[in-house]
């Protein structure tokens, strides 16, 4: 059992420097271990010098092929679950937010159970276009600084790149959840003039067998208090969000703590939410009705 654990980089540098002793016991070089195992020279080199995560396949198959035995295996691959404990900044490569929506979609496409909370705004997978478009302009200004004619092709062309990731609701295969604080239907985002749809269609998409769309009504003490909104794919990622950019994570304690939380807010949540709904829809209607009469 490995103790005085450290930091992920700690980790995996103690991970590095005992594969290296082991491999130099054997009078192997790096090559020559990669041969055996499988594996590049350079990958036998990342790993013995700690870059990055290990995995921890790759890290059982060195050790056995080395001759240690169970137990130092066992260290070596706890270690190496212990490389993956990190945050990383996840910053697609691209001019646009239509090009990390793409991103987003490209890492939805592989997951069969999805997570989703939020306490600020509809989570994306359930916007409607125009809300969509409320939440995703400032943010290409504020990101991007692009100019005002740059503007008007991008945040269309997001919000477009938003929508199409939607499609992956209609799959029986998947399931989905989704919670989120009754706050994201007042018309902080989006003017009442839109909200109605948006929350239609929050009500069509609860009604699918796959979906669950839970709301934490107000008043509601919620803790630990939410700072972010944060998403779940399957048992293998987090997804926690900034303001202009993500954070993710492989790490089973990660995730564990994520799946912890979302668990305990869906306790605080309610899928009766047609009361709800109709209560927010009346007020988005009488907010419309008091702006045509001045």
């Amino acid at each position: 059992m490995v103790t005085n654990l450290g930091a992920p980089d700690d980790n995996a540098s103690a991970l590095g420097a005992r594969l290296a002793r082991l491999r130099r016991a054997q009078n192997l070089t790096g090559r020559q271990l990669g041969r055996i195992v499988g594996l590049s020279q350079p990958k036998i080199s990342r790993l013995e010098n700690g870059v990055g995560p290990a995995d921890t396949a790759d890290v059982e198959r060195i050790a056995r092929a080395l001759g240690a035995p169970d137990d130092i295996v066992a260290e070596l691959v706890e270690l190496a679950e212990l490389s993956h404990e990190r945050m990383t900044d996840w910053r697609p490569l691209g001019p646009s937010l239509a090009h990390r929506q793409r991103s987003a979609g490209a890492i939805e496409a592989d997951v069969r159970v999805l997570r989703v909370f939020q306490p600020l705004v509809i989570p994306g997978l359930l916007q409607s276009s125009d809300y969509a478009r409320a939440v995703l302009a400032p943010f290409q200004h504020l990101i991007f600084s692009t100019g005002e004619a740059a503007a008007r092709v991008a945040v269309p062309e997001a919000v477009s790149a938003r929508i199409a990731r939607q499609e992956i609701l209609v799959d029986p295969a998947r399931t989905f959840h989704f919670l989120m604080l009754e706050h994201v239907l007042t018309d902080s985002v989006c003017g009442p003039e839109f909200m109605s749809a948006q929350i239609e269609r929050l009500r069509e998409i609860a009604k699918q067998e796959n979906v669950t769309v839970g709301v934490i009504p107000d008043g509601t003490r919620i803790l630990p208090p939410p700072l972010n909104g944060f998403e779940l794919a399957d048992a293998d990622l987090v997804t926690v969000d900034l303001l202009n950019t993500a954070l993710t994570s492989r790490g089973r304690t990660d995730v564990a703590v994520y799946g912890q939380i979302f668990d305990e807010y869906a306790e605080l949540a309610t899928t009766d939410i047609d009361a709800i709904l109709d209560h927010h829809m009346d007020v988005h209607s009488r907010a419309l009705q008091a702006r045509q009469r001045h």
